[in-house]
């Protein structure tokens, strides 16, 4: 495979993830608490014979989150909270402690605070979050402090972690392979939740641009195919 070949196919490697990605983003454009995600891309330079001479290629350096806010809507459920700032709700999953920025919250049989998958919801020192059931006063204050009837019966906490740590799994749920800081002065708004911070119209004008690039790309790979293919047959008949 010549050169040519070798920088085009890298291109078209890293916008065949960049497609995946924003078509992603425009499926889940109605996920509350998704979180707009894309590639982070980087120039690989490669010293070829001789060595004045080199190659350069594009390199999928990693990706990241968009950490602009959705936008906040009211929903009136006492249970349900939107994070204002920074940070991140952690819920307990069969695969572990994930974090997640939806707040759409509700009781369970056993009057634990989970999700609507009913994974439990982690207060602070992430233990379970247990509200009276025959409770008819909920208040969620700023800090996340839980009071039934005007008794304390617990705390949603917030955590923060290194961005460059997160892993996406499903719509909204984030896995962290870095360590956990806890938010020592969380906001939270109680009957509310965050919408996802994706916007569609600009997601799509994206989607046309990148895939139009690497139909571009395609039409050189075929191109050069060609050429090479015409180069070697014009030798054989020499």
């Amino acid at each position: 495979m010549n050169n040519t070949s070798y920088v085009a196919l890298s291109k078209q490697a890293g916008l065949a993830k960049e497609l995946t990605s924003i078509a992603n983003n425009v499926a889940n454009a109605d996920t509350a608490g998704f979180r707009r995600e894309s590639f982070v891309f980087s120039e690989y330079v490669r010293m070829l014979e001789p060595q004045d001479r080199s190659l350069s290629q594009s390199n999928v350096g990693g990706r990241f989150f968009d950490a602009t806010p959705g936008a906040i809507v009211k929903t009136g459920s006492p249970y349900d909270l939107a994070i204002q700032g920074e940070g991140y709700f952690q819920v307990q999953t069969p695969n572990g402690e994930r974090l997640t920025r939806a707040g759409s919250f509700a009781l369970d049989r056993e009057g634990q605070l989970t999700t609507p998958e009913g994974y439990l919801v982690l207060g602070e020192g992430a233990s379970p979050i247990a509200v009276p059931q025959n409770a008819t006063t909920i208040i969620i204050a700023e800090d996340g402090s839980i009071a039934a009837d005007g008794q304390p019966v617990g705390r949603v906490g917030l955590v923060n972690a290194d961005p460059t740590t997160l892993m996406r799994e499903g719509g909204n749920l984030m896995r962290s392979t870095g360590d956990l800081e806890p938010i020592e002065n969380p906001k939270m708004q109680q009957g509310y939740i965050e919408e996802s911070n994706v916007n569609p119209v600009l997601e799509i004008a994206r989607l046309i641009e990148v895939q139009r690039a690497y139909e571009m790309g395609q039409k050189l790979l075929k191109d050069e195919d060609e050429r090479i293919s015409k180069t070697v047959e014009a030798m054989r008949t020499r």
